[in-house]
């Protein structure tokens, strides 16, 4: 079997960064986040934070904790018959054993962590989907309160701390694949 990275994090972490380096080198994505907007779009609602968090909580209302990885598993099991592949944004416990469940020691976590004030003003400054400082810390709560995230973050198998230079976040997810390699 190939490779299978997820990529966690709390928003504005670094994760798409993380999961570009890792396209680059041929990893096929798998985002989480894909499914949020998908559902968004199907109940023609619009694309902003009440909306992504009312479908977040409703997917795992209705399929419980692992929605996102159930939802996805063929998917991703697909694609790991012939690439390596990131999951972007998997975000709670439940998601993270229902794939330990079926890859095992296949799946590897990396955690993208930085410091909170430095994560809140890159999602302030942000293109895509921009959050002021109340919205960045509603999310947060709303995050660990309802959907579980901080499990996947502190039981990751390695780390990267990205409140430095781009050179050190790719230096430190290079080592991480050559350890991945051995």
């Amino acid at each position: 079997m190939n490779k299978i990275i997820a990529i966690v994090g709390m928003c504005g972490a670094g994760k798409s960064v993380a999961c570009d380096y890792l396209i680059q080198r041929g990893f096929e994505k798998v985002y989480f986040g894909g499914v949020t907007l998908d559902k968004l779009k199907e109940e023609n609602l619009e694309i902003n934070p009440e909306n992504e968090k009312y479908i977040r909580e409703k997917l795992r209302s209705e399929l419980g904790m692992a929605a996102y990885a159930i939802i996805l598993l063929p998917k991703i099991k697909e694609l790991a018959k012939s690439h390596d592949v990131v999951l972007d944004g998997l975000y709670s416990w439940d998601e993270l054993m229902t794939l330990k469940d079926e890859f095992g020691d296949e799946l590897t976590t990396i955690a993208i962590i930085v410091d909170k004030n430095l994560r809140y003003e890159r999602l302030r400054k942000r293109t895509n989907r921009p959050l002021n400082y109340e919205e960045a810390k509603k999310r947060d709560i709303s995050e660990i309160e309802n959907i579980a995230k901080a499990g996947p973050i502190a039981y990751a198998d390695y780390y990267i701390d990205n409140n430095g230079t781009f050179d050190d976040f790719d230096q430190r997810l290079e080592e991480i694949l050559r350890k991945l390699e051995e």
